[in-house]
């Protein structure tokens, strides 16, 4: 596998870009009362259909259509020139998605209920005749939402499930003493292994280095902005979709800030994860889709959390799921953890790690490179 495709996977919610990751826009703006977030087609050259929307939602959509298809960015878009329409498939994305938001205005009230996956399921040419599989079906992320009430007599209160889970880690007074942490390891894609360092200072400060053969890769929260890093290429701001992404995978990491994240948490039904039984939690916050966390029923530690990205043309998932708890200064912390989205997977294993060593704050200060721009079309 070549370090170019290993660049386009998530690490600590950012994308390593590559492939859609070119698809690079100018800074995102702080969004104020004064200064609207720029639109796709003050940012991006040749949008047709997408027009409208927040700029930082174009590269989501286009990894939404990327997975629903099973496809890469060639398919549609010719490379360094994405602004083209020189594709057969570009200019018949165009009419998909046209048709798409006719259906779901004209049956659904404008609702999300069809998407590009709901009819590719992977593929790029979507199936008319069900097929005869060997294997029982398996549910797709949507089947992970919150659909069915649970039976509140069997189930624990999200408190008791969220206070065994603090327990677990070795306690509220041990799990709010620890402020900094220092990990160093491997992360691991498909069969090649690059050296990892993940910095971070609670809450929501964090910056994740990987070695790549040409160079590090850079990626960063300070809890009010994020950005990323790789060789060959200007500093890259992360939308506010990917900032959230980043700052939650930071705060997940000090458990004493869990409950705050979300305004309101609600017990689902339980599930299994690796054979064995969890209690779900699905988080809320205002404006944003829902958080799915599972508890291990035994250890009632956290083992998965499931997330979402908000795009034009239908919901991104990623899952992390956390292993190997490993107890230090009194805590017990994950020194395993893989990230996967639609377009692939990687795993994080922490071999050293350091707690409460002084870090300043200027370490997760953003670069001062300036990030630069590239004008593609939907």
């Amino acid at each position: 596998m070549r370090v170019k495709t290993l660049l386009s996977i998530c690490v600590a919610g950012a994308v390593l870009r590559s492939g859609l990751g070119t698809l690079r826009a100018q800074p995102s703006q702080p969004s104020t009362e004064t200064t609207p977030p720029k639109t796709t087609e003050q940012v991006y050259k040749n949008i047709q259909v997408l027009k409208g929307f927040p700029s930082d939602q174009l590269v989501p959509a286009m990894q939404f259509v990327a997975a629903s298809l099973g496809v890469q960015c060639d398919f549609c878009h010719l490379e360094n020139a994405f602004e083209k329409d020189d594709k057969e498939t570009k200019r018949t994305a165009r009419k998909m998605m046209r048709m798409m938001f006719a259906i779901n205005q004209d049956n659904f009230d404008g609702q999300q209920k069809v998407t590009c996956y709901a009819c590719h399921r992977g593929s790029h040419k979507p199936l008319i005749t069900p097929i005869i599989t060997e294997e029982e079906g398996k549910f797709g992320a949507e089947g992970k939402m919150p659909h069915d009430e649970p039976n509140a007599a069997s189930l624990p209160s999200a408190d008791q499930i969220i206070g065994k889970y603090l327990q677990a880690v070795g306690g509220v007074d041990a799990a709010t003493g620890i402020s900094t942490r220092i990990q160093k390891g491997t992360l691991t894609v498909g069969s090649e292994n690059f050296p990892v360092e993940v910095v971070a200072k609670a809450p929501d400060k964090r910056v994740t280095t990987v070695r790549f053969p040409g160079g590090d890769s850079v990626t960063g929260t300070n809890g009010e902005e994020g950005w990323l890093s790789t060789p060959g290429h200007a500093v890259h701001d992360m939308s506010p979709t990917e900032v959230d992404a980043a700052r939650m995978d930071a705060e997940l990491f000090f458990p004493a800030s869990l409950k705050g994240l979300f305004k309101e948490l609600h017990v689902e039904p339980q599930e299994q994860i690796s054979g064995r039984e969890a209690y779900v939690l699905a988080g809320t916050r205002d404006n944003l889709p829902p958080v799915q966390l599972y508890f291990d029923q035994q250890s009632g530690l956290l083992v998965r959390v499931l997330r979402f990205v908000e795009t034009p043309l239908g919901r991104n998932p990623t899952v992390v799921d956390y292993g190997d708890y490993r107890d230090q200064d009194g805590v017990k912390t994950p020194i395993r953890w893989t990230i996967a989205r639609p377009d692939g997977r990687f795993t994080v294993e922490i071999e050293h790690m350091q707690q409460n060593v002084p870090i300043k704050d200027d370490r997760f200060a953003r670069p001062t490179v300036p990030a630069s721009s590239n004008e593609p079309g939907d």
